[in-house]
């Protein structure tokens, strides 16, 4: 299940993934992405925080429909923030930046230890693009 943990006037998305992922989730994550952009973002920024995931309850049909809905979109994500307590993930997302990011169109993906929350809902919330 996916929550909202804030909402923002700009480009910007915080969820939270509780227990699974499912495809009611997917829909609803895209729903509110392609909202941003139908109110005329560029990009949009997006936090997951993910502490209380449980990899064993996502659904793979969401999971299969999740990449293909970001491969897609590609070009309209900006920053990227993982929050969470996750040694595997914390090494992996560096190693994503390496393909993902992108400065001069303001991309970019970063790992946040669960303690660092309001920081990562600064780094994903700071110099908001769009309306450009």
């Amino acid at each position: 299940m996916i929550e909202q943990i804030k909402t923002f006037d700009s480009n910007t998305l915080a969820f939270e993934v509780i227990d699974g992922f499912t495809e009611t989730d997917e829909k609803l994550a895209q729903k509110l992405f392609n909202k941003k952009l139908e109110e005329g973002f560029n990009t949009v920024n997006v936090l997951v925080k993910f502490d209380e995931y449980k990899v064993t309850k996502t659904e793979f049909k969401a999971f299969f429909e999740d990449l293909v809905f970001i491969n897609r979109k590609f070009d309209e994500l900006g920053r990227l923030a993982y929050v969470g307590n996750s040694k595997l993930m914390e090494a992996l997302v560096p190693v994503d930046n390496l393909f993902f990011k992108n400065k001069k169109k303001g991309r970019e993906e970063r790992y946040f230890d669960i303690s660092e929350m309001e920081k990562a809902l600064q780094f994903v919330s700071e110099e908001p693009r769009g309306k450009e």
